[in-house]
């Protein structure tokens, strides 16, 4: 079981408040993703859970039962940092072990857990090996590893892939996907990176200055942003935001459209524009126009559009994708 429920959860280091009556649920097996911008509370908040800071006030529960008051060591959790934290003397099996051997786990118990956590994570060719013989993609797999053989109630990440390249954090994200699919665990992952969010997740919390902006799965968060803060931070490239006569004639104070959501015309449309770059990516052409008044738009079609910069074209957005705001930036129905 890996039930974890946050109960108006707050954290001030003095005067300075960072974690403001937070309460959430998550259900065992969920892959729930913290995101967020650098200073809205993500990884503190990951802490709070894992025991490793206090609490100001509120409760955190673990299967029904109250942790707050209780050490990380007794949580039943494991927690894999952005950093590897590997030791750098000992083979890759000893790292994976460690903590099997220092509760004293009986032999046989140990090689057993090791061979299989290995097998998981396609490290049984390297048990033998230092840390320093590893990839970067293979010393965290080598952290993940370490933290699969204690058995835990949930998975805590915090932000595991940022020291990756590119490919690595794509491949990372499939192995830690599948992951969760072979174990079936809790799992509760830390990121500022939205993409991560959106193919990794079966609930995002978003956060904004230590508090939930929305919780939800990821197409509910990418279709029905509840306020301007939530659809700008979801979504690559971001959804376009248009204020002004656009959006009064729709009843609302601004609204906005995906880029995908623009149709575009060289002859006629709603908003004149004039092309300013136009990105072929192969399979999608991302077209980045200025329109007056309007302000910078963002188009995604499809990789064979023939556009240039200073070509001018129509843009109409779809009405039943136009997402609409009130002054306040929330969404108005």
């Amino acid at each position: 079981m890996g039930r974890i429920q946050l109960s108006d959860v707050r954290k001030d280091f003095g005067a300075v408040k960072i974690i403001n009556g937070v309460s959430l649920d998550i259900q065992d097996g969920e892959f729930a993703v913290f995101v967020g911008p650098s200073g809205c509370g993500k990884s503190t908040l990951l802490r709070l859970i894992a025991g490793l800071e206090d609490l100001t006030s509120g409760h955190i529960l673990i299967d029904g039962k109250d942790v707050s008051q209780v050490g990380p060591a007794q949580r039943g959790l494991a927690m894999v940092f952005q950093s590897y934290a590997l030791y750098p003397h000992m083979s890759v099996r000893g790292n994976i072990a460690f903590a099997l051997k220092m509760a004293k786990q009986p032999t046989e118990v140990i090689d057993a857990k090791v061979k299989k956590a290995a097998a998981t994570l396609n490290l049984t060719d390297y048990l033998d090996r230092k840390p320093r013989q590893l990839s970067g993609g293979q010393r965290q797999r080598v952290a993940i590893g370490r933290a699969i053989v204690r058995e835990p109630k949930a998975f805590l990440f915090d932000e595991p892939l940022s020291n990756l390249d590119a490919a690595l954090r794509v491949q990372m994200r499939l192995e830690i996907g599948d992951l969760h699919h072979a174990l079936k665990t809790t799992m509760i992952y830390v990121t500022h990176d939205q993409v991560e969010a959106m193919t990794m997740a079966t609930k995002i919390v978003v956060l904004d200055r230590g508090s939930v902006a929305q919780v939800g799965s990821p197409l509910e968060l990418y279709n029905r942003p509840n306020g301007l803060f939530v659809a700008r931070f979801i979504g690559s490239p971001t959804m376009n935001i248009v204020e002004g006569e656009p959006a009064t004639k729709r009843g609302a104070v601004s609204i906005g459209v995906r880029p995908e959501h623009l149709e575009i015309s060289t002859s006629q449309g709603e908003w004149k524009t004039r092309v300013r770059l136009a990105e072929h990516l192969g399979s999608d052409t991302f077209i980045y126009v200025d329109g007056d008044k309007l302000g910078h738009l963002t188009v995604r079609v499809d990789g064979e559009a023939a556009v240039k910069p200073g070509d001018a074209v129509y843009l109409t957005p779809r009405e039943d994708r136009v997402h609409k705001f009130n002054k306040d930036g929330r969404r108005v129905d």
